[in-house]
C-alpha cells in the first residue's frame, strides 16, 4: 500500500481558535491535507479538502463561515488537481472516507461520482440537524447522491488490518481517524481535526471550535496511546508538520 499526502487547500484563521492564549488579532495559515491510499483492493481518499470555487468566491459557497475560515489557496490547490499530478482522475477513486463533514474536509466530495463513501453515523445526524449550517455543515459540500455507509465503531476497511477507521469524537460528534500500516514506512494515524496541531496534543489544549471537550480529551488520550505504540500522527492542520511531510508523488510505502 502506498500513501500520498495531497494539498486540499489552505486557510487563514485566528490563531486563538486553536491556541487560546494567542492574541485575538494574530492569525495562522493552516494547510488542508487529503490522503490517498493505494491499496491492492482499491484507491481510498481520506478527506477531499476545499472545493475549488472557494478560491474565487468563498462567501458564495460558505456564506458567513468564509469570514472566520478564509481560504487563501491558489487555483490548483485542490485534491482534483493533486490527483491529476499522479495521473489519476476522480473516477479512479473507489472509496472516500470523510473524517467529518465540515467543508474543508468534504468540499470536493461531489467530484467522486463512482466512489463509495464512509463517515460516522453521528456525523450524518449532525449535518442534518436544524442548526447544522451554523455549526459549519454546508449542504453544497457534504450532500451528494453517492451511497454513504454510516459506521458506528471501528472498521477494518479491507479486512486485512492495513487500513482501520477509528472513531475520535469531540471536534464534532462523529469525527473519524484512519490508521494506515505500510510495509516500509510503518504506521500512520490520520487524526484530522481530532488533533489539529502538534501543540494541541502535547499541551492537551482544546481548540475553541470543539463540540464536546470531554469527548475530545478522551480522543486526545487515545491518539497519545496510538502514538506511543509507534505510529506517526498526521495532524489536521499543522503548518510546521506540513513542511516536513513528503507530498504528492513522493509517497510513503
Amino acid at each position: 500500500m502506498k500513501m500520498h499526502i495531497l494539498n486540499g487547500g489552505r486557510l487563514r484563521m485566528r490563531k486563538s481558535v486553536y491556541l487560546p492564549e494567542a492574541d485575538r488579532s494574530e492569525t495562522i495559515d493552516l494547510p488542508v491535507s487529503c490522503v490517498l491510499l493505494r491499496h491492492s483492493q482499491g484507491n481510498v481518499l481520506f478527506d477531499t479538502g476545499c472545493h475549488p470555487d472557494t478560491v474565487e468566491n468563498a462567501e458564495g459557497r460558505w456564506g458567513a463561515m468564509a469570514r472566520a475560515m478564509k481560504p487563501i489557496a491558489g487555483p490548483e490547490d485542490n485534491v482534483v488537481s493533486e490527483l491529476a499530478k499522479l495521473g489519476l482522475t476522480p473516477e479512479n477513486i473507489d472509496v472516500v472516507v470523510n473524517s467529518h463533514l465540515h467543508s474543508d474536509h468534504c468540499g470536493c466530495n461531489a467530484f467522486f461520482k463512482r466512489a463509495s463513501f464512509f463517515c460516522h453515523y453521528k456525523e450524518l445526524e449532525a449535518a442534518q440537524g436544524p442548526d447544522a449550517v451554523q455549526k459549519g455543515y454546508i449542504p453544497a459540500d457534504w450532500q451528494t447522491p453517492m451511497p454513504t455507509e454510516a459506521i458506528q465503531g471501528e472498521r477494518d476497511l479491507f479486512g486485512d488490518g492495513r487500513l482501520l477507521l477509528l472513531p475520535l469524537p469531540g471536534h464534532t460528534p462523529g469525527t473519524l481517524g484512519a490508521l494506515a500500516t505500510l510495509s516500509r514506512d510503518g504506521t500512520f494515524l490520520m487524526a484530522a481535526d481530532a488533533i489539529a496541531l502538534r501543540d494541541n496534543l502535547d499541551r492537551e489544549i482544546m481548540p475553541r471550535n470543539t463540540w464536546d471537550p470531554d469527548a475530545a480529551m478522551n480522543s486526545l488520550q487515545e491518539v497519545k496511546r496510538i502514538e506511543k505504540s509507534g505510529a506517526k500522527v498526521i495532524f489536521g492542520h499543522d503548518p510546521v508538520q506540513w513542511t516536513e511531510l513528503r507530498k504528492g508523488e513522493d509517497a510513503y510505502e
